[in-house]
């Protein structure tokens, strides 16, 4: 399989952009910083993450974007508070059975990285009926990182392509959690920070990075439109000149 294609350059139609991003991914930072100014405990940061959840998909859909990556729980978090993690895991049985019904009749493809069956065996099962029954779905891919670590997927990728006997930057490119996906146009993370926190260090070596101090459940869909007008705005050259 070859390389994923380069993709085009936003074109102006009539004076207006269109996005030119086909694939954005969002580092979703700033919850527990959310709920500690209002002096809240962290779930209610959570709780309301989820909320933005919501509406940026739905934005994302609007938008015409093809595929949309969030980090929703990374390998490393799993060193947070037992606690923190319990309530992380009930926000995602709830946005499952909540959402589903949303996304599939929106025509959302749901589609996971990471090593989601190390889950609890119920998450599991709620994974892999949201998946099945929205398979067929074409109108944008929803791509939800857990328990996903980007150096831990390159590596499987690279064990992958050397038992086909070949290493190169096709073959692991091929072997990635986000082969069928366009590749990475946009990175965006929230809250400030300025680092990818190994998430999508393959797949981000020529994207676009917008780094906001707007924390995530602040985030709106205007703050996704901002973002993209910004991407659409820059001249990308892929290391030429």
């Amino acid at each position: 399989m070859s390389a994923s294609p380069v993709p085009a350059p936003p074109v102006r139609d009539g004076g207006a952009f269109t996005p030119g991003a086909r694939h954005v991914a969002i580092i979703m930072d700033g919850n527990g910083r959310w709920a500690k100014k209002r002096f809240m405990p962290r779930v209610f940061g959570h709780k309301r993450g989820v909320e933005a959840v919501r509406a940026v998909v739905r934005a994302a859909g609007d938008m015409g974007l093809e595929a949309l990556t969030l980090y929703a729980f990374s390998s490393e978090n799993w060193k947070r508070p037992a606690e923190e993690v319990s309530d992380l895991m009930g926000l995602l049985r709830a946005f499952i059975l909540n959402d589903i019904d949303e996304i599939a009749r929106n025509g959302v493809r749901l589609k996971i990285i990471g090593d989601y069956r190390a889950l609890a065996p119920d998450i599991v099962g709620l994974i892999d009926d949201a998946l099945a029954r929205t398979a067929g779905n074409g109108r944008m891919t929803l791509a939800i990182a857990l328990n996903y670590g980007s150096q831990q997927e390159i590596a499987r990728a690279a064990a992958k392509a050397a038992a086909k006997g070949a290493i190169t930057a096709e073959t692991i490119a091929a072997e990635l959690d986000t082969a069928d996906l366009p590749p990475l146009d946009l990175m965006i993370r929230t809250s400030g920070e300025v680092r990818l926190s190994n998430f999508l260090l393959w797949q981000a070596a020529y994207a676009e990075m917008v780094f906001t101090p707007v924390l995530w459940p602040d985030f709106t869909p205007d703050h996704l439109r901002e973002a993209v007008g910004q991407f659409a705005a820059r001249e990308r050259r892929f290391g030429g000149r």
